[in-house]
């Protein structure tokens, strides 16, 4: 059974307010920011207990946090905040982001997108749809398309957005280009707080 290339579930935790709570105790270090990412992460994971299990249900599929991944941990971006990477696809078997900012803050996202020049919405697995796209295998591809065009807007075009609500759950192929939406606010308070997911199978 083929995984679903996007699924978004709302209201999934039964006690957002205290996963919120938890998410804004944990440290948000500035001075130790790494990574190509808008905003920053928490120092640590935010374990739920029952999360991937859950996913698991959700797409038919058994999954864990994928080794070497920042699955688990929370990220806060402020406005104006850039990342060094724009357009991208995600190291792991499958995606999925908790949208955790207040109600009354949300706004935007997490946006898809098209490439313009190749057509692709995502990176094939298929060789000879990368071959179609002009390219000699998938590591060409990603290099020529991916990270060639990730921070030049004019190359994309945005299919959809799916927009930020408290407590909604999305979940998506990894290899769907896809960017996050602007950050806002100024304080952890109103900030845009996100849950990151990254999985690898279970059964592997």
């Amino acid at each position: 059974m083929p995984l679903p290339s996007f699924m978004m579930v709302d209201d999934f935790l039964s006690d957002p307010q205290r996963a919120r709570r938890s998410a804004l105790a944990l440290n948000y270090d500035r001075a130790k920011k790494d990574g190509n990412y808008p905003g920053v992460l928490s120092d640590r994971p935010l374990p739920i207990a029952g999360f991937d299990q859950s996913v698991s249900q959700l797409i038919g599929m058994p999954v864990r946090a994928a080794s070497g991944t920042v699955h688990g941990q929370c990220r806060i971006t402020f406005r104006n905040e850039k990342g060094l990477s724009g357009v991208h696809i995600d190291p792991a078997f499958y995606s999925g982001i908790l949208y955790l900012s207040r109600p009354e803050d949300c706004r935007g996202g997490t946006d898809f997108y098209r490439h313009r020049r190749t057509g692709l919405d995502r990176v094939p697995d298929d060789p000879l749809a990368i071959a179609r796209a002009g390219y000699g295998d998938i590591n060409e591809l990603i290099e020529g398309v991916v990270n060639a065009d990730t921070l030049k807007p004019s190359k994309w075009e945005r299919t959809f957005t799916a927009p930020m609500r408290f407590n909604r759950l999305i979940l998506f192929s990894p290899w769907m280009f896809h960017n996050s939406a602007a950050g806002f606010g100024s304080t952890a308070e109103d900030g845009r707080l996100v849950y990151l997911m990254f999985f690898e199978r279970a059964d592997a």
